[in-house]
């Protein structure tokens, strides 16, 4: 729960940095710290506890650090709080995680003995992951990353041979999971990292299929990169390859997941590239791919099936500018079943919608919705703030206090 303190401390900060004339990101740059991090205090949702980042912070803005906390010690020898007690809301220690090898010490040990690993345990500690993903709890996923992947990344080198393979997956889905949750954060070369040590971990668990599903990652961080020749070039050869070895009367679930999911990512990179035809070429296909499948799969958690194409395909024809169409798509869906994070994706484009039309009370009620199943979606996705700019510039004098009080949420004010 955000205090009256921290939003008064948030909002001292946010008015402190314009005074200088700095955007978040130039101040963040300058603290080494991201700007979704900046975003989050400026909006009182993560406290500055510790006083090192308190002076930090307080440098950056040039003021002494009682000015932003008039109780704060003067002392510099004062004993900090431990980082634990106030634990980030972004994903500054899963980044650490992927800075460098993970493990450089199995490297130099010689014959390791490996400490006894469960893999039970192990595959509820990943699944547990993914379910912090789906529900964008960033803060929560990001403090679990942290002992896990070394931990994943040793057993996979030290276990007995029998066991490497199952661990090498696990790491892989670890990876995909993290690759997926710096996309939403928009922090893709981070994503492309992950996504990229995803595919190697995969190809030595012997699971090709998930190397498809890494693949499929990459290719999300590609598109946030504005890469997209990229993107099509990982993502076609990737399903061209499925296509191949992927019998049309193949009862094959697994394959037509990954399949159809390739083919979404690509109707986005046709999308962003201005293709309109070829991006609803791809919708189609998926569509199909989809029918195939016959009902919503969660396989990979790539949450492909019929319900997840429509879901995209809302998302694309906002993309194209086609805000008629995604509102009549988007109101014949039934998303109910599946993630938080994909129920908020749909609310969140649908909200997208009503704003190209100009239709700023009903824009601002799926907005609302959106933020209620996922705060974090709206508060950090670029498309969301982006939307509440324009539905506050199109409503000018009078815009409404509950949209006023989501822009300051979101940091999104004109």
């Amino acid at each position: 729960m955000i205090t009256e303190e921290q939003r008064a401390f948030g909002a001292l900060v946010a008015d402190l940095r314009k005074q200088r004339g700095m955007t978040q990101g130039e101040l963040a740059a300058e603290l080494g710290r991201t700007s979704s991090w900046l975003s989050q205090v400026e909006r009182g949702v993560q406290p500055v506890a510790r006083l090192d980042v308190l002076r930090r912070l307080a440098d950056g803005l040039g003021v002494s650090v009682q000015a932003l906390q008039p109780d704060s010690p003067i002392a510099p020898e004062t004993p900090v709080r431990d980082e634990a007690v106030s634990p980030s809301n972004d994903l500054d220690q899963a980044r650490l995680v992927i800075s460098g090898h993970p493990v450089p010490e199995v490297l130099l040990a010689g014959e390791s003995v490996a400490a006894p690993v469960s893999l039970a345990e192990l595959r509820a500690a990943v699944d547990e992951i993914w379910a912090l993903t789906h529900a964008n709890q960033f803060a929560e996923l990001s403090a679990s990353i942290g002992p896990l992947v070394p931990r994943l990344e040793r057993a996979a080198r030290t276990a007995p041979d029998d066991e490497r393979p199952a661990l090498w997956s696990l790491l892989s889905r670890t990876y995909q999971a993290l690759s997926a949750a710096f996309v939403r954060q928009d922090e893709p070369d981070a994503a492309w990292i992950a996504a990229d040590r995803a595919i190697n971990a995969a190809e030595r668990s012997g699971e090709a299929l998930h190397v498809f599903a890494g693949v499929f990652r990459l290719a999300q961080a590609f598109v946030r990169l504005k890469r997209v020749d990229q993107a099509e070039h990982a993502a076609t050869t990737a399903v061209n390859a499925l296509h191949q070895h992927t019998p049309d009367d193949a009862d094959a679930a697994e394959a037509l997941s990954v399949m159809g999911s390739l083919h979404l990512v690509l109707a986005l990179v046709h999308a962003r590239a201005g293709n309109r035809a070829e991006a609803r070429r791809e919708i189609d296909r998926a569509r199909q791919v989809a029918l195939r499948l016959g009902s919503d799969r969660n396989d990979f958690n790539l949450e492909f099936g019929p319900t997840n194409v429509e879901i995209q395909a809302v998302s694309i024809a906002v993309e194209l500018g086609d805000a008629g169409e995604a509102i009549d798509i988007g109101q014949q869906i039934d998303a109910e079943a599946l993630s938080i994070e994909r129920r908020a994706r749909l609310a969140l484009d649908m909200g997208r919608a009503y704003a190209q039309r100009r239709q700023t009370g009903e824009a601002l009620a799926c907005l609302l919705q959106a933020e209620e199943l996922a705060p974090e979606l709206i508060h950090t996705h670029v498309a969301a703030r982006s939307a509440i700019r324009e539905l506050i510039l199109i409503a000018g004098r009078a815009t409404s206090p509950e949209l006023r009080a989501l822009a300051e949420r979101a940091d999104a004010q004109p």
